[in-house]
Order: structure tokens, then C-alpha cells, then sequence
């Protein structure tokens, strides 16, 4: 129980720390009358902060392309205001001989000593990898990103934002009930002890937020992340076994 309020307290302290950080600079917009944007947010952030700052005319979520994962919040002055200084860096591979993983452009980031928060969305794509992140970023990384694990690379803006490609399979699996611990139990193949367990260390979330209760019921189209397993979106259930089993549909990232 102990370590069940301690989470759930990370979670409140968290949730505090964005919403004071944005409420900040929503108030700095409104004095200074002018455009004023967050660091990038993670899907989690982005949830919590979704519960205050709606999106509207004023407030917009961007991450340089459409279902981008990493956002700002970008508090604007009025209607005419489009307002964004995120750009998309690209650098040319030959993955013939050595293969990049997402791991070692994370590590050679963090290795230059800038804050996870100062960059978006980055993939490879056909001997290419895209990086998104703000019109004064670009020109540090342009200048300073040129070597991922013994690579040797170069970066440089480009006017096109490109859109990361996401592939699922269908999969299915069956649970005693549309449970939080039923279901990570099945997608995890463990069992409902060691489920309970993932979620109340915080393993795993439901549409991006951190949970820690494994009662906790799952809609349908809900995106369910467990650390270490996956990404998967609940499709619902399809049917019921001859022993009163249920029968889930998910969309599994892969």
C-alpha cells in the first residue's frame, strides 16, 4: 500500500509541475501580447496538460507534422497566428554496413549534453533520419550532431516536414475480463499476480497516463503501453469461449 500512495503521489507532483509551468506561460503570452511555446511534451505530458489547456484558437499542439507523439503547447495572441518555430533536420545514412538503431541517435543526443525536452519525434526512414525540433536547436545540432555510434554524419533543415509511418498487426488474446491487470496479463503472457505488479510500479498506461490501479476498466480504441512489451490499441471483444472467456482484439505497434 505504501508504495501504491508513493506513485500516485510521483504522479499528482508531476501533473502539478506541468500545469504550473504552462499556466506560466500561458500568463506570459497574455502580458507580453505576443506567441510564446513549451519545451516538446511527451504523450503523458501532453494528457495531463490536455485537461487544462484544452486545444482551441489559442492553444495549439504541435509537433512539427500531423500524430506527431512529442508536442509543444504553443500560447497564441489571436486567430491570425500561426505561429511555430519547429523544423524537421534530416541526415543521409548508408545502413549497408552499419546498421543505427533509435537507441544510438537517443545516446549520441544525450551525449552532446541537451535536455530530452529540447527535441521531438526522430525515426529512420529509408536511408534517412528525420529529427524534429525548434528553428534554434537545428542550428546547434546542424553543427555539433555529426556522429552517431562511429558514424559519421551530417545534418541539414529541410522545407518538407515528413510524417513517421506506424505499422500494426492485428492480434488477439483471451481474458477473463476487460480488467487493466486481465489484459496486461495476456499481452505480457504473465501472470494476473505479476500484472498487478507491473502496473503498481507504474509500467503501465492507459491513452498515456500512468496508472497504478489494476481494476481499472479499458474502452475500446484505448492505446495501451506496457514498458518493456509494447504499444497496443484495445479493439474490444469479439467474442466468448464455451467457458465464459473473452476473446480481446488489439492493434499491436510493431
Amino acid at each position: 500500500m505504501e508504495k501504491f500512495l508513493l506513485k500516485a503521489e510521483t504522479n499528482n507532483n508531476s501533473e502539478s509541475s506541468i500545469l504550473i509551468r504552462l499556466h506560466d506561460l500561458e500568463n506570459q503570452s497574455r502580458q507580453k501580447n505576443r506567441h510564446i511555446e513549451s519545451n516538446f511534451l511527451d504523450e503523458e505530458e501532453q494528457a495531463l496538460a490536455l485537461k487544462s489547456f484544452p486545444e482551441s484558437s489559442y492553444i495549439h499542439y504541435d509537433g512539427g507534422y500531423e500524430g506527431a507523439r512529442k508536442k509543444k503547447v504553443i500560447f497564441r495572441v489571436d486567430l491570425e497566428d500561426d505561429f511555430s518555430d519547429i523544423v524537421c533536420i534530416c541526415a543521409d545514412i548508408d545502413t549497408r554496413f552499419r546498421k543505427i538503431t533509435h537507441r544510438d541517435i537517443l545516446g549520441a543526443l544525450m551525449g552532446l549534453q541537451i535536455q530530452r525536452n529540447t527535441f521531438g519525434d526522430f525515426w529512420i526512414d529509408d536511408n534517412h533520419i528525420y529529427l524534429y525540433t525548434s528553428h534554434l536547436m537545428a542550428k546547434f545540432l546542424i553543427e555539433n550532431f555529426t556522429k552517431i555510434a562511429n558514424l559519421n554524419v551530417s545534418f541539414y533543415e529541410i522545407e518538407e516536414h515528413p510524417i513517421q509511418q506506424f505499422s500494426t498487426k492485428r492480434i488477439q488474446a483471451i481474458i477473463a475480463q476487460p480488467r487493466l491487470d486481465a489484459i496486461v496479463a495476456a499481452l505480457a503472457h504473465t501472470s494476473r499476480k505479476d500484472a498487478k505488479e507491473m502496473i503498481q510500479a507504474g509500467r503501465v498506461q492507459i491513452n498515456h497516463i500512468t496508472l497504478v490501479s489494476p481494476g481499472e476498466l479499458c474502452d475500446n480504441n484505448c492505446t495501451i503501453s506496457i514498458r518493456g512489451v509494447g504499444r497496443f490499441r484495445y479493439i474490444g471483444i469479439v467474442q466468448t469461449t464455451r467457458k465464459s472467456r473473452m476473446v480481446a482484439e488489439f492493434d499491436q505497434y510493431v
